[in-house]
């Protein structure tokens, strides 16, 4: 439980938070939501102690534990495992067997978690910084952007490991569907105010509006009533009979608080631009092979036909294929056996997370977005510069002091320039807020053209993907359907095996097979800090209401004496107020009882569900 109260931070004349105000409670896990820019990272900042406010109070319990997991890498062991296994709370560092099921879900192989960390790369290097923190099991877990260097099976698993995270937890992430999978509040910053709500973001997101329209309709009134309270007062100020009426207007027009026009929030305007094209048939693909090392192929006779007015997502784990393939379809590399065969009407627009680099530090905003294409003009590369949310000043900053997102933005920018009608995407939603995504995603649905996408957020490829290519089990496939008939049929089966093997332990003990001293001991670990996990919370709730109740019936005791007392006295006023307060009292202690009631039955529920499978654990040795 974390509370924050009257928070103030500014950068220089920035503002980002005036006064807010929120608390976490217990179990709540809370999805943070805002514009780029806006203050999420900064706000996790200030929560972890890196950075200080302006004004206000952050305070959580006593040895509260907090864990935020940094880009920063520091690594002092000499393999993975170890590694991870720093991780570990004290009272349980020999517990290995946690740190190897994490890291498994993050997609380290059996074989990688013996290598030293230095040996991987900066995406797999902040998996393992993930990992320290997920096993560390602290009491408010902080996640900024955690599926930016996750693949999309590594992404299903930590949704599902969220989704059972036994404390509090704050997530920023520009994926909505993650978001409202693992979230159960919402805290939206915006316009320097916090708001949290119960629900999605959705939910958040149509209140944000619907308070707008309310502000926005008030403020059109209460400006329609000045000016009519303004022209009777200049009409009728001179006549003498009408004195008194002028003075109460006056006085009300003095009352009367003006609302300030809300500012036009910037939003991303992506605007794909489309070249026509009259042809079925976009590009042939034909038994393609390719491979960086010889005897290790990463793409193994793929073939395919494009078709016009396609939407074709590239999914699979990272570092088997999917941007190598892009850059075949782009003829960026050349395919070592196979055929790639392109309509001659085609227009590539390509966007690749590796092409920022290629933006030149010397060159402002708009001077690389005005070197793109001869067609392009000043005002038209003001204007793009303007949609991608560099207006004004901002266009004229140099690349070399740009963020990786702010980069990203500019290669998008570049791409609007010229019609294409053939738009190959890497991971282009990455460093984009989560408005900015929907933006996105909304233009890749109307552009008139064909789109290859390689993606792991799971909100484009439901929205989005009529077919996909499928890297999975050493192979790339197509698969002739929707995401959603994907998962139908199987989809992930690396998933359905993690899956199993979390489970197969606890089937062989239920099962009855004979399992080895170690594995039982493994378990019986297990089993002990699951049924802590469920059991402490509900016990420590049970002896809160039990305080509650013994409080209430003290106070209940008094009112009642006091009671006796007022009424020898014949004093109305105290009796009245005493009957409330006694009829409060007891509304209350009912309620408390209620619950105890439930919760006792559900402890017990539990309890034997927990010794049940202990039982079935001994008795399989």
């Amino acid at each position: 439980m974390i509370s924050i109260e009257n928070l103030k931070k500014s950068y220089g004349s920035q503002a980002l938070f005036e006064n807010i105000s929120f608390r976490i409670n217990n179990r709540e896990r809370v999805g943070l939501v805002g514009r780029n820019g806006h203050g999420k990272t900064t706000l996790l900042r200030l929560v972890i102690g890196d950075e200080k406010a302006d004004g206000g109070i952050i305070s959580a319990p006593s040895g509260y534990r907090i864990r935020y997991v940094r880009q920063h890498l520091n690594f002092t062991e000499d393999t993975v495992l170890e590694e991870g296994m720093t991780g570990l709370p004290e009272d349980e560092k020999d517990h290995f067997w946690k740190v190897e099921k994490i890291l498994a879900g993050l997609g380290f192989s059996g074989k990688d978690i013996h290598r030293h960390p230095g040996e991987f790369s900066g995406g797999y290097q902040v998996r393992l910084n993930l990992a320290k923190a997920l096993v560390s099991e602290p009491d408010l877990l902080l996640l900024d952007e955690p599926t930016n260097y996750l693949d999309i099976t590594s992404i299903r698993w930590v949704e599902r490991f969220l989704v059972n995270w036994p404390h509090e937890l704050i997530l920023v992430t520009h994926d909505r569907s993650f978001m409202d999978t693992v979230a159960t509040h919402i805290v939206g910053i915006h316009r320097c105010k916090v708001r949290k709500i119960e629900g999605n973001t959705e939910k958040y997101y149509a209140q944000i509006a619907q308070d707008e329209e309310v502000y926005e309709k008030t403020r059109i009134n209460d400006e329609k009533r000045r000016k009519e309270i303004g022209l009777f007062i200049s009409r009728f100020r001179a006549k003498a009979r009408l004195a008194n009426m002028v003075q109460s207007r006056v006085k009300t027009l003095a009352k009367l608080a003006k609302k300030e026009k809300l500012e036009t929030l910037g939003e991303l305007d992506f605007s794909f631009r489309s070249k026509p094209f009259h042809s079925k048939n976009v590009m042939n693909v034909e038994n393609v092979c390719f491979s960086y090392n010889p005897g290790d192929p990463l793409i193994r006779k793929l073939s395919f036909v494009l078709h016009d007015n396609d939407r074709v997502c590239v999914v699979g784990q990272n570092g088997k294929g999917k941007t190598t393939l892009l850059k075949l379809l782009s003829q960026t590399l050349t395919p070592e056996s196979g055929t790639i065969t392109c309509h001659p009407g085609i227009t590539k627009g390509v966007f690749e997370q590796t092409n920022i680099s290629r933006l030149v530090d010397s060159r402002t905003v708009e001077e690389e977005i005005l070197y793109t294409h001869p067609d392009v003009d000043r005002q038209i590369s003001r204007n793009i510069c303007g949609a991608m949310m560099f207006s004004g000043d901002a266009a004229l900053k140099k690349i070399s002091v740009l963020s990786g997102g702010e980069k990203s933005r500019v290669m998008l920018g570049k791409l609007l320039v010229t019609p294409v009608n053939l738009l190959l995407l890497d991971e282009p939603s990455n460093h984009l807020d989560m408005e900015s995504a929907d933006s996105l995603l909304a233009a890749i649905d109307s552009f008139d053209g064909v789109v290859i996408m390689v993606t792991h957020n799971e909100m484009f490829l439901h929205a989005l993907a009529k077919r996909l290519i499928v890297f999975q089990d050493e192979r790339v496939a197509v698969f002739e359907g929707t995401y959603q008939e994907f998962i139908e049929k199987g989809g992930w089966k690396d998933e359905v095996v993690h899956i199993k093997s979390e489970q197969k332990d606890i089937g062989n003990a239920e099962s009855g097979e004979k399992l080895s001293r170690k594995a039982i001991r493994k378990m019986r670990s297990e089993l002990v800090t699951r049924r802590a996990k469920v059991l402490k919370p509900m016990e420590q709730r049970i002896s809160q209401i039990e305080d509650e109740i013994e409080s209430l019936e003290t106070d209940l005791e008094t009112y009642n004496q006091q009671m006796v007392d007022a009424s020898q006295a014949k004093d109305g006023n105290k009796i009245a107020e005493l009957s409330r307060d006694i009829h409060t009292s007891r509304t209350s202690i009912d309620t408390f009882f209620d619950e105890l009631e439930k919760l006792t039955g559900s402890l017990e529920e539990e309890k034997s569900i927990f010794d049940e499978k202990f039982e079935q654990l001994e008795s399989s040795g």
